[in-house]
């Protein structure tokens, strides 16, 4: 089983589950006993996932039973669900959600809660494919990016040498397993024999803070927005010191928050790691030495073992064994084999330093052509942070303007921001419209959900 390491000690812990702790060996069982349940299932099948021991389970034993998996967050809209099963038919799925007419309900003591399809579609599965994620966060998007076991196992191997993950240590799943991030804190903590706490509460809840001292939670993952949160909440006044190791992906933190957190770790003796990761790399491309943090805050730092980055016409590209196979958009795509060869062109823009350091500086197609100018949305939003007043901010191309919403802002102080905000970009203020809005919608992962937030502006 790729990843499930051996530790020091079989009783070591696996899963934390609020009074219930599984050691290794019994996550082994288990796991095994529900890879026999799945032997007999199809080539291809849904995991509705949760943050549990069920999905956590599920999702090892399609693995172990190399039965590729997708994965879907539980909660997904039922009219999304249904078109995802549509366009992909599944033979099996498991976990909380209505299977449909088409699926008989064949579960056990291991796999309560899986489903056969009554009549299986033929059309082939190519034989590396393992597990299929989607691309932004969100749940209904039928975009899918293929990944292969090896690329699973290895981007799990590499992290948990990059972060330097001992048996001792003890992670949250503070994110969702459906998303790459999350998935990765699971899996690179179980390949180094170490535990994941497993929690649904977010950051917010006072639940989660007592999760992290009651079983003296070592490891903290979180996205920009959870950083936020976070540096309003005050680390030292939660009273968590056993939490010695934070990481952050899931988009560019601001360098003052990187020196901010790399300093309250240093003083507790632990470490910060900012990272860079596509879901499309299986989880992370680059990890920040943390003591890169204090001399290069600004960068996401050096590539994973077996992975090289280069920059071509500013774009960033990035090779490696963790490399998806390709996409996929409906059935028949799951039949091919590896359409990339181990080189992503990543979408984003950025450089390499003379130190040999990383920075992602925005996205190649976060443009807007305004007034004749084209302006990087990505540039409006890093000089909008710039405002004393500003919280988290958002900007979209509009009709001949760049729209930038401002979560939490007074809507007095929006004509003097805008004033400021057109000088630095030096663009005339009619290019530009900020608006207020209480919250920015974000998708499960907590990046901005741009796309809603377009079509709520419009």
């Amino acid at each position: 089983m790729p990843l499930l390491s051996r530790p020091p000690s079989e009783s070591a812990p696996a899963l934390i589950d609020g009074a219930e702790t599984w050691s290794h060996a019994r996550l082994n069982d288990a796991v095994d006993a529900a890879a026999r349940s799945l032997g007999a299932a199809g080539p291809l099948g849904f995991l509705w996932c949760r943050n549990d021991r069920a999905t956590i389970v599920g999702y090892l034993a399609a693995l172990r039973a190399r039965r590729a998996v997708a994965l879907f967050d539980a909660d997904t809209d039922p009219i999304d669900a249904a078109a995802l099963v549509a366009c992909y038919r599944p033979a099996w799925q498991l976990g909380p959600r209505p299977a449909g007419d088409d699926y008989v309900s064949a579960g056990d003591a291991s796999l309560p809660e899986l489903r056969l399809r009554r009549q299986l579609d033929a059309t082939p599965i190519h034989a590396d494919l393992a597990v299929l994620l989607s691309t932004s966060g969100t749940t209904g998007s039928r975009k899918l990016v293929r990944l292969s076991a090896a690329a699973v196992t290895h981007n799990a191997r590499a992290i948990a040498e990059a972060l330097a993950i001992e048996p001792d240590a003890r992670a949250l799943t503070s994110l969702p397993l459906h998303y790459s991030y999350g998935l990765s804190v699971l899996a690179s903590h179980l390949v180094a024999g170490a535990a994941v706490i497993i929690t649904s509460d977010g950051l917010m809840a006072d639940a989660l803070w007592r999760t992290v001292r009651e079983h003296r939670c070592t490891s903290i993952a979180a996205v920009p927005y959870g950083y936020q949160i976070l540096r309003r909440l005050d680390l030292d006044r939660l009273d968590v010191p056993s939490v010695t190791t934070l990481t952050q992906a899931g988009g560019r933190l601001e360098p003052a928050l990187v020196t901010h957190f790399a300093e309250l770790m240093r003083r507790r003796g632990g470490r910060f790691h900012a990272m860079y990761g596509q879901t499309e790399a299986t989880a992370r491309m680059t990890v920040l030495p943390h003591d890169a943090a204090f001399t290069h805050p600004a960068s996401v730092g050096v590539p994973l073992r077996g992975g090289a980055v280069a920059i071509d016409a500013g774009e960033i590209v990035y090779r490696g064994p963790n490399v998806m196979l390709g996409y996929a958009t409906d059935r028949a795509d799951l039949s091919r084999g590896d359409d990339l060869r181990g080189e992503l062109r990543t979408g984003d823009l950025g450089f390499v330093d003379a130190d040999g350091f990383l920075h992602v500086t925005g996205r190649v197609s976060r443009f807007a052509k305004v007034h004749g100018t084209r302006i990087s949305l990505d540039e409006v939003e890093a000089l909008a942070r710039l405002a004393p007043e500003a919280g988290p901010v958002a900007a979209i191309g509009g009709v001949d303007k760049v729209i930038v919403y401002c979560e939490g802002a007074a809507a007095d102080t929006l004509p003097a921001r805008l004033r400021r905000l057109a000088a630095r970009l030096r663009v005339h203020p009619s290019a530009l419209s900020l608006r207020a809005i209480d919250a920015l919608p974000r998708t499960a992962n907590g990046k901005v959900d741009y796309a809603r937030l377009g079509a709520e502006g419009a």
